[in-house]
């Protein structure tokens, strides 16, 4: 088996001319987190949705547990959630689970109904009659359910209070511990990703510019702010001696974030 769980190599996806995802590689190993960050529009969704087989690749390769991907050889091994519930309004939990219990080889009625109770999410009310907070965790639990190696969000955690998001991180922490499952999720919650990312990647008009350890990202940098009226300079408010280095500030994704050391802030 392939040291990692999933690996995109130069994914590109053209509209019109406009390079939506452009030669996007990452690779992701079994027991990590990676948070995937970027603006609206920068490619986050367009990157999921080509690793999803939703989207027909222009160029590029992925592969899933060392094999190429397509959605039916992949379907058991990838749970999948969206910033929205996809479930029918007028179904519920009960009827869900039904019919993913026939979708799924791998699906574990009792990993599901203990999660509904851990969550306290009630089995027979209808998805409309259900709280936004109430319809994610039920789309968590569907999507763990079927017991996957890889778990896919898209601003799954976005509108939640905090109290749900907690609760959900958690979840997502306890099923990377073996080792031997990985998390992929899109985000703009920067919380989030200093809660349980391990690495972060930054996606800016269809381009990876980093991959990096997010202990690393909180120790090296953060954020300068000058008094009223004074600029920055050498000399003050811990700038590195030598040329500014060339890479972007993460400063703007991981807000507040702390230097650690003796170690001087980078802008």
């Amino acid at each position: 088996m392939s040291e990692y769980i999933l690996k995109t190599t130069n994914l590109t996806k053209t509209y019109k001319g406009y390079h939506a995802v452009n030669n996007v590689s990452i690779a992701l190993e079994p027991g990590k987190i990676y948070g995937l960050v970027g603006r609206n529009g920068a490619g986050k969704s367009t990157t999921i949705n080509l690793i999803l087989d939703q989207l027909k690749l222009d160029a590029g390769e992925i592969r899933i547990l060392g094999k190429q991907n397509h959605s039916y050889l992949h379907k058991e091994n990838i749970g999948v959630v969206f910033d929205e519930c996809k479930f029918h309004s007028v179904l519920n939990a009960k009827d869900i689970a039904q019919i993913l219990s026939g979708s799924y080889k791998t699906w574990d009625m009792n990993l599901f109904e203990e999660y509904m109770k851990r969550l306290d999410v009630p089995l027979n009310k209808s998805i409309g009659q259900l709280s936004k907070g109430m319809k994610m965790k039920l789309s968590i639990i569907c999507a763990l359910s079927h017991r996957p190696q890889i778990l896919i969000l898209d601003e799954a955690t976005t509108g939640l209070d905090p109290v749900v998001r907690d609760e959900i991180l958690d979840i997502f922490l306890e099923f990377i511990q073996d080792e031997e499952h990985s998390i992929l999720f899109s985000t703009h919650i920067t919380s989030d990703i200093q809660k349980v990312a391990d690495y972060v990647i930054l996606i800016h008009n269809g381009k990876i510019i980093f991959e990096e350890k997010k202990d690393d990202l909180i120790y090296n940098y953060g954020i300068i702010r000058p008094d009223a009226g004074r600029l920055p300079h050498r000399g003050g408010y811990a700038l590195p001696a030598g040329p500014l280095p060339a890479r972007p500030a993460v400063a703007g994704h991981l807000a507040g974030a702390p230097c650690g050391g003796s170690h001087p802030a980078r802008v």
